[in-house]
């Protein structure tokens, strides 16, 4: 990300987060509405979860394409709009308003979009679409007949349930698949295609206002996706063409364990070879979406935590080394400086660091996190991730969606530890959730990001996701329409101000406020 001497700050809120009231949150008006009463609020970055479509569990970190678009979040309103859906086809269940009941969504909404996408194939959008389907030939073919297989064989896993001759995309099979299924593909293209239109038009008026998009890529790709489908040589495999290992990270400050992804590792001799040409396309995919990229598990770029495939936990994986540099250098030789934020959370080397440093790309501070404990009980105020203690070259969060809500994380410590988060950020209990974005705020880190939940002063019944789990509780949390009203939005606007976050050098700020005095 391209540190340019201004102090910024932004909120982290998902788009399936945002109100609609067809239970999901989507591209359309209330996304436009959200972009506007941040801007409102003085932030200057608007962070979302990974954009792709979600498998088995809803997480939006193990996607069915690393490439695609969920077309979970594809706008109705907006379709609607442009004569791709009927008044009637808006009609709808009454979903949950505070959580997402995915399931119900899923089998409302999707028929729907197939419908609009079949439309707009019809109609003006025809030449449109074949520009788009050109465009995106590297992944777009491979996605649509996997989506359309996936269907068919009701989300099993490919590796392990599809015919194999679909499974191992036989060449005579997937030929007669292709001439038998083509409106269905075709279908699923077009509705690829309405997603680029939406998240580029809600980009361009985020951007109008003044806002940038961090998008997130998971670094690994997911088990049972397109990805591994249509490329399994980039995987590392067996003699039978099973995965060998899988990923995932040894015991830390979230699971004693470890945490088990289960994605497989990527051969990354094989990746050299051909120049790192998926992670080019894809990282192009990803920056035709958002502005800025926050790659998730930095880490796994200087050295990956390799497991056994039939390993039951992460405690006894090993680490391989990873070429990052290589990677990152081809990378910014073709496509130029890199809007990268690093998740450089967990075990860190100095390798990892010099890594990160070398392509200058800002890493992560939890404040969360900074709350230890020395031997006799009292705080470590030398924690790293405590906000005094923030360099400039870093994104500084309250938490992340791996984390408990402030508001939930604090009810949860011990009477001692209270004691001590309330003396070092000076303040009674009531006031904690917006003293600690105070203190974060006031750090000397570049960039602040918020999670709209902390915003709102929410519990642990808005927390994002519970890592190492899958209930119906993870990714499953929305905030109701008017909640960000205008006392929130005023703390927030007041303390972008004064912390120099709104967007503004302090050049900039001194011929603003010279300007306003004349």
């Amino acid at each position: 990300m391209e540190i340019s001497g201004k102090r910024s700050a932004g909120i982290l809120l998902h788009i399936t987060s945002l109100p609609s009231e067809y239970g999901i949150g989507d591209l359309g008006p209330e996304a436009y509405a959200a972009a506007e009463r941040m801007a409102e609020a003085g932030a200057v970055l608007w962070q979302v979860l990974p954009l792709g479509p979600t498998g088995y569990g809803n997480s939006p970190y193990a996607q069915r394409s690393a490439f695609a678009g969920n077309e979970m979040l594809l706008s109705p309103e907006l379709l609607y709009q442009d004569g791709y859906l009927q008044k009637e086809d808006l009609l709808h269940p009454d979903f949950p308003a505070e959580r997402i009941d995915f399931g119900g969504v899923q089998e409302w909404k999707l028929p729907r979009m197939k419908k609009a996408a079949w439309n707009a194939m019809q109609g003006k959008e025809r030449d449109a679409i074949a520009a788009f389907r050109k465009k995106e030939e590297y992944w777009i073919e491979d996605y649509a007949q996997f989506m359309v297989l996936y269907e068919e064989y009701q989300d099993a896993r490919w590796h392990t349930i599809w015919n194999k001759k679909e499974g191992l995309r036989d060449k005579e099979t997937m030929e007669a698949f292709r001439k038998n299924r083509r409106n269905d593909i075709d279908v699923y293209i077009a509705m690829q295609y309405l997603f680029s239109k939406q998240m580029e038009a809600l980009r361009s008026r985020v951007n109008e206002l003044g806002l940038k998009l961090i998008g997130d890529i998971p670094i690994f790709a997911a088990s049972d996706s397109a990805d591994t489908w249509s490329h399994l040589e980039l995987f590392k495999t067996d003699a039978k063409g099973r995965y060998s290992a899988v990923s995932g990270v040894p015991p830390d400050n979230f699971s004693a364990t470890g945490q088990l992804w289960g994605n497989p590792v990527y051969d990354w001799k094989k990746h050299e070879a051909d120049g790192f040409r998926w992670w080019k396309e894809r990282v192009r995919r990803c920056l035709e979406m958002t502005d800025i990229l926050r790659i998730d598990h930095f880490r796994g770029f200087d050295a990956y935590y390799e497991i056994k495939a039939t390993a039951k936990t992460a405690e006894n994986g090993v680490w391989k080394k990873s070429p990052g540099k290589a990677f990152f250098s081809a990378l910014e030789k073709e496509m130029g400086r890199l809007p990268i934020i690093a998740e450089d959370l967990g075990w860190m080397t100095p390798s990892v660091a010099a890594l990160r440093e070398k392509f200058g790309f800002p890493g992560m501070k939890i404040a969360q996190f900074g709350f230890s404990w020395n031997e006799d009980g009292t705080l470590n105020t030398y924690d790293d991730f405590l906000p005094h203690n923030y360099s400039r070259n870093f994104v500084a969060y309250t938490g992340t969606h791996d984390n408990d809500t402030v508001r939930g994380w604090y009810s949860k410590l011990s009477p001692m530890e209270k004691h001590a988060v309330r003396e070092y950020l000076a303040s009674p209990d009531e006031e904690i959730v917006w003293a600690l974005i105070r203190s974060v705020m006031m750090s000397s880190a570049d960039t602040v990001i918020i999670p709209m939940q902390d915003i709102l002063e929410k519990d642990s019944d808005a927390r994002m996701n519970y890592p190492s789990t899958c209930n119906s509780m993870n990714w499953a949390w929305r905030m109701q329409r008017g909640e960000f009203g205008d006392y929130q939005c005023g703390r927030f606007s007041f303390l972008a101000r004064i912390s120099g976050r709104n967007g503004m050098t302090a050049e900039e700020a001194r011929m603003k406020r010279r300007a306003s005095e004349r």
